[in-house]
């Protein structure tokens, strides 16, 4: 079949070819197999960071920025390399992706997936932007992941956790490196076990959309798998600030655990609720009151200080892990030292994370030869991996998610400083958070390249 040669970008339209509601932007060039959404055509490549700049998850997103600042730094050949010098595939060599130096434009998700997708069609119509990444809620990577399916553009998710990105609401055109809620339950209730017991009554605060569900459903699971007892669950808006209407009812329910469903600056805010209730000083059922926080990050420990101190959670990534558990984690220390000479000190796991999302995303068009985003999902699908800083890493074909080491983490009780505020207690292999690709359902489909 030929492909006309058009010397301007196609109408915009929408419909059932290009998804309903969406205007695509379709290039069309002759040296092409077949033609895809955006294709760069001049001497550079645009890419597009959509993080939250405001609302409740807008430190992640300015980590997140910081982040794919310096990677686009070292793709264009700037600073020391970073992880180009200790990643295991050796495509990538400073001198942008196929030869295009690398720009990025940035949008503002707002933490609202009607904001987050209202800026990435901004930056796929109006900028070229070939491929879109960022996002610190599920509730947004789901709602961008299926914009860009629909539009024809790769989406190398952020911070998503929820079982959904990869499960449910997969599509052929999304990849997710961070990890999910499943795998935190999963590392999680043997140590919450040896630590806590198996004889327990969890209290439960949720953060009200798809994450929080997730994220409940997997504790719930692992936790009363091992005997402990749910007494209550209790939803909390993603907007709101005050939680001691919610905090206050837990003392009372018969609950010795609270477990905190919660991410940002919501968790800073129910923790520092749970602690002025007086919960972590309180005694219940005979025991010591605890508090469990699933999801981490270094960022979400800084805002809440001294309140951490003890309290378990998991973490995908820490910037101290090679040196704590070794070289099967290199990546770790060349990323924590490019950032900190960039910014003066250690990167968050979101940093950590877009960095790796941009990288890989420019391996696999390197590796493709092609910017075609089933191309690059094609150079995606199976990727085995290592030297990024989780150790060696699986990009599953099924489902687009990545499989790599889960670290479970508990804040200090004599932190150093303001960044050394979690410490890595446990590394739980990759094998014992894998599961069957087809348990939270969903259809991967195809790869859509907008055309």
């Amino acid at each position: 079949m030929s492909i006309k040669t058009v010397s301007r970008r196609g109408v915009l339209k929408s419909g059932a070819v290009a998804g309903a509601g969406l205007a695509v932007p379709t290039i069309f060039t002759a040296s092409s197999a077949a033609a895809f959404t955006n294709e760069p055509t001049g001497s550079s490549v645009t890419l597009g960071f959509n993080v939250p700049q405001t609302g409740a998850y807008a430190d992640e997103g300015a980590d997140e920025l910081r982040a794919y600042e310096l990677a686009v730094e070292h793709l264009n050949g700037g600073g020391d390399g970073g992880m180009l010098n200790t990643f295991s595939s050796k495509v990538l060599n400073g001198s942008g992706i196929l030869g295009k130096k690398v720009e990025y434009v940035t949008g503002d998700t707002q933490t609202k997936p009607d904001a987050a997708r209202a800026a990435a069609r901004s930056m796929i119509e109006k900028d070229g932007a070939v491929m879109i990444t960022g996002g610190s809620s599920s509730g947004v990577a789901v709602a961008v992941q299926a914009l860009c399916q629909e539009a024809g553009i790769i989406f190398m998710a952020g911070l998503t956790h929820s079982n959904d990105t990869t499960g449910k609401d997969k599509k052929a055109n999304g990849f997710r490196h961070f990890f999910n809620s499943y795998m935190s339950g999963a590392a999680l209730a043997p140590i919450l076990a040896k630590n806590y017991g198996n004889d327990r009554k969890a209290y439960h605060l949720t953060a009200d959309y798809n994450w929080g569900y997730t994220t409940e459903e997997a504790v719930r699971t692992s936790t009363e798998a091992m005997g402990w007892e749910t007494v209550a669950a209790v939803k909390t808006p993603l907007a709101q600030t005050d939680f001691s209407s919610y905090v206050a009812p837990v003392l009372n329910s018969g609950a010795d655990v609270l477990v905190l469903n919660h991410y940002g600056a919501n968790m800073v805010n129910s923790l520092t609720s749970a602690v002025q209730f007086g919960l972590r000083a309180a005694e219940a059922n005979g025991k010591n009151f605890e508090i469990v926080v699933p999801l981490y990050s270094r960022l979400m420990a800084r805002g809440a200080g001294k309140n951490v101190a003890g309290i378990f959670g998991s973490t995908n990534w820490h910037w101290s892990l090679e040196n704590v558990a070794g070289a099967k984690y290199a990546g770790t220390n060349a990323f924590v030292q490019s950032f900190g000479q960039k910014y003066g000190f250690p990167p968050s796991q979101a940093a950590h994370t877009v960095y790796c999302q941009t990288l890989l995303y420019a391996d696999a068009v390197q590796r493709a030869g092609s910017f075609n985003p089933c191309a690059v999902a094609e150079a995606l699908e199976g990727f085995e991996f290592d030297g990024l800083g989780n150790g060696p890493t699986l990009y599953r074909a099924e489902d687009h998610q990545c499989f790599k080491d889960v670290l479970v983490v508990r804040g200090k009780e004599n932190p150093d400083n303001d960044f050394d505020l979690l410490e890595i207690v446990d590394v739980t292999p990759a094998a014992q958070v894998t599961y069957d690709a087809s348990i939270f359902g969903g259809e991967l489909g195809s790869c859509n390249p907008g055309a």
